[in-house]
């Protein structure tokens, strides 16, 4: 699970890029964010695709890697916007942010 974990990761930061980092430059044409956002996501599954294959060739189902893939998407996206977007978060978004590592913790310990 190291390996999907870490791929997983570094495909996030490159997804989350795609998708927000547009947002701190509002100036540049619609169409140039587009291609530009295009163009990160295609990295982006050069690293999501093997993690994914990885985790299944591990025995982890396919809903355990997507929950995975959440809890890493929250943890990198609150770094992201923190730093990046110099956005703060409120309560209401940490709540919910426990509650995905609490689906994380179903997933891994009450194995049915």
């Amino acid at each position: 699970m190291l390996w999907t974990v870490f791929l997983l990761s570094i495909s996030n930061i490159a997804m989350t890029f795609a998708w927000y980092g547009h947002l701190k430059h509002k100036d540049v044409a619609l169409w140039k964010v587009i291609v530009i956002s295009w163009l990160i996501a295609g990295v982006e599954y050069i690293f999501q695709v093997p993690a994914n294959r990885i985790g299944s060739n591990a025995g982890y189902s396919a809903a355990t890697l997507k929950i995975v893939q959440e809890a890493i998407t929250l943890v990198v996206f609150c770094i992201f916007a923190w730093l990046y977007l110099n956005e703060s978060l409120r309560w209401n978004h940490y709540v919910a942010f426990g509650m995905i590592w609490g689906a994380v913790f179903m997933v891994f310990f009450f194995k049915s």
